[in-house]
């Protein structure tokens, strides 16, 4: 791990593998590098990040607690695209599943609307078949009692 410091006026230099991982760029487009104020005052100390052609600077200035919390509301919002990417998909998924449900359903009751009929049908002839049963008992029974009848006399 390599560290390089280098002071010019008020501030220094400083580059790191965890500052590497987490580059913040200036209006340049070049890696800004974390510096650390220097001189006494209320700041002493502080981290920031500035252009790293300091003193022909960009203007590129922030404090690195305010990056690091722009980069954890920016993880956080990544997340959440990701949660609703997720749940996006899923909800595709579902729709089709809704829809092919919805095929299946039209199908199964064109079936029993067919099944219907046809046990309608079959009814039919059932009835039919105990009519005709019953008129040949009837006929069967008349011609049983002619018999008797013509026996008799």
């Amino acid at each position: 791990m390599a560290t390089s410091h280098e002071s010019s006026g008020n501030s220094s230099r400083s580059r790191s593998r965890s500052d590497q991982q987490c580059q913040v760029m200036c209006y340049h487009g070049e890696i800004a590098p974390l510096r650390e104020v220097k001189y006494n005052g209320p700041t002493y100390g502080k981290k920031f990040y500035g252009c790293s052609y300091w003193p022909r600077t960009c203007g590129y200035f922030k404090w690195a607690d305010e990056v690091h919390e722009i980069r954890d509301m920016q993880m956080r919002l990544l997340e959440k695209d990701i949660e609703i990417a997720e749940l996006e998909m899923e909800k595709g998924f579902l729709e089709d599943k809704i829809k092919r449900l919805k095929e299946t359903k039209l199908k199964l009751d064109d079936v029993v609307e067919e099944l219907s009929i046809e046990n309608s049908e079959i009814r039919e002839g059932l009835y039919a078949a105990k009519a005709d049963k019953r008129l040949l008992l009837g006929l069967a029974l008349s011609w049983i009692f002619f018999l008797l009848y013509v026996l008799i006399k």
